[in-house]
């Protein structure tokens, strides 16, 4: 861990036996090191599951433990935040819980519980308050209703583009499918759009976004102008729509010559081979290409702080502007967490759309 004298300042870093008397550290460092020596078993999964959560649950013990012990006597403005080391164990027990995991292969529903019970978890020792003296903590306690805003408007940014790229990507992707000509002048030109830099997409959204708001009675009641929330979202929906026209076309493609050639036999029109064969065939395909696109904007919408578009990137570029990282990781950790969810509960999604393969004996 680190302790600053205020939150601006580097802090000066602190081995781990010395954050708090010998009784306190020790349980910690153990359970850390046994979680990793269990956690490097190659033979037994379920060993190896267990000890990421033990060394996990050394890692929580020694921040709790910690944090309030560096405190103690140093200072009404010291910050305590963790370090270099606990990041780099936290990477690799999280991985090493991957690993246990992929090895384990739970089926979707499994892997539902296990995300629910992890974020239950997580959130019951936030609001407990046992980590209230770190840092990031202290953090969010000045800026709760600030917080609550910006995360509302993240999801916003993610989940409406994702929404509107939707409803213009799948019929766009339909008529692709079905006409090769508009096939090949659209996907070009979505791939182009794909291409551009995502600042500097950002960027070419305020000089059209503006106009328009100058110059359409009513723009600028609704919300259109050159910054703020409205060319940070069209820009994710133009980035959006790659993935979901491709896929879509993809996805449809991908229903087999016979499945569509039996429906024919069986007299079915075009609207119902597309609803009852190739849809149903191809959407987990589809899915995955809204999965892409979640994880994507989810990553996106930070950098629409930087033109006024609010989310969590707010706090980043705070952060960056008085150099005080613990801000920075406030607006970084909950979109971390955030995307990694997503990704998780669109995998879910699409292996429970997948057609069940029936096992042969």
């Amino acid at each position: 861990m680190t302790l600053a004298a205020n939150r601006i300042v580097a802090g000066e870093g602190v081995a781990t036996w010395n954050l708090a008397t010998a009784p306190v550290t020790v349980p910690g460092i153990v359970a850390v090191l046994a979680g990793l020596t269990l956690g490097m078993s190659a033979a037994r999964t379920r060993l190896r599951l267990s000890g990421a959560v033990l060394g996990l649950a050394g890692l929580l013990w020694l921040l709790i433990q910690g944090a309030p012990a560096l405190l103690e006597g140093a200072g009404d403005y010291a910050r305590v935040s963790p370090a270099m080391g606990f990041w780099c164990l936290l990477v690799v027990l999280m991985l090493l819980m991957a690993d246990a995991l992929a090895a384990l292969r739970p089926d979707p529903l499994q892997r539902g519980a296990l995300l629910a019970l992890v974020l239950a978890a997580l959130g019951a020792v936030l609001w407990s308050g046992a980590l209230s003296d770190l840092s990031v903590l202290k953090e969010y306690a000045g800026r709760r209703d600030a917080f609550l805003t910006e995360f509302i408007r993240h999801l916003g940014l993610a989940f409406g583009s994702l929404a509107v790229a939707a409803v213009i990507g799948f019929p766009l992707g339909l008529l692709c499918h079905r006409r090769v000509q508009l096939r090949g002048a659209t996907l070009p030109v979505l791939s182009f759009l794909q291409t551009i830099p995502s600042l500097a997409m950002f960027g070419l959204m305020i000089p059209i976004l503006g106009w328009v708001g100058d110059t359409v009675p009513g723009a600028q009641a609704v919300g259109i102008a050159g910054i703020g929330f409205a060319p940070a979202f069209l820009a994710l929906v133009l980035y959006s729509l790659l993935p979901v026209v491709g896929n879509t076309v993809a996805g449809l493609a991908s229903a087999p010559a016979a499945a569509i050639e039996a429906a024919r036999g069986m007299g079915m029109t075009p609207g119902q081979r597309l609803w009852r064969v190739e849809l149903p065939l191809g959407l987990p395909i589809i899915l995955t290409g809204l999965r892409i696109v979640l994880v994507q904007n989810i990553g996106l919408a930070v950098i629409a702080g930087l033109i006024g578009g609010g989310g969590f990137g707010t706090f980043v570029f705070q952060g960056l502007n008085q150099t005080a990282t613990d801000l920075i990781l406030l607006g970084a950790l909950p979109t971390v967490v955030l995307a990694l969810a997503a990704a998780i509960l669109m995998d879910i999604l699409v292996d429970l759309t997948r057609p069940a393969r029936k096992e042969t004996t």
